[in-house]
């Protein structure tokens, strides 16, 4: 019988860190801060424009393995501030429902979350030049980070968001 040599793929754990930690350390703090989400968000004065609770789960679920993929790609090339910038929009990402939903600073949040975008946005501008497949994964997470500042904004500021009361009082 003759012997077979089994070749074993060697699997780079720097590599899977950095694309599958910071995502689930990012996933499991914002997911203790958002215990009271769904309780909270119900209560809300909510533009109408407001997604259901029941959009958040999936969409989340499908951004962290976008950021995940990200990771992995801009691991082992992208710049030292790229990877910085990486960890940094997921610090943020895990300190925003804490601040929204346990802290219940509605400005604070916003004050995060537009930190988010720009942490974020920067990291997009410089992966599209470091690598454009890494850029274009992230692209929906900054869409939907986008929408979420405006979405903070208008609970924050609900006045602001509702319409303008044109009655006169003659």
């Amino acid at each position: 019988m003759a012997s077979q040599t089994w070749k074993t793929a060697r699997v780079d754990t720097r590599r899977l860190s950095f694309a599958i930690l910071p995502v689930a350390a990012a996933a499991g703090l914002g997911g203790l801060g958002a215990r009271r989400a769904p309780e909270i968000y119900q209560q809300l004065e909510k533009p109408a424009w407001a997604p259901p609770a029941s959009l958040f789960g999936p969409l989340w679920s499908t951004l962290y393995v976008l950021i995940a993929a990200a990771g992995w790609r801009l691991s082992p090339a992208a710049s030292r501030r790229t990877r910085v910038l990486h960890l940094t929009q997921l610090a943020l990402n895990a300190a925003w429902p804490a601040t929204f939903f346990e802290i219940r600073d509605k400005r604070a949040s916003l004050v995060i979350i537009a930190l988010l975008d720009i942490s974020l946005g920067l990291e997009v501008a410089l992966l599209r030049r470091e690598d454009r497949s890494s850029a274009a994964l992230l692209v929906p997470y900054l869409a939907w980070s986008g929408f979420a500042t405006a979405l903070n904004a208008a609970v924050a500021e609900p006045q602001a968001a509702a319409p303008a009361n044109t009655t006169s009082r003659n």
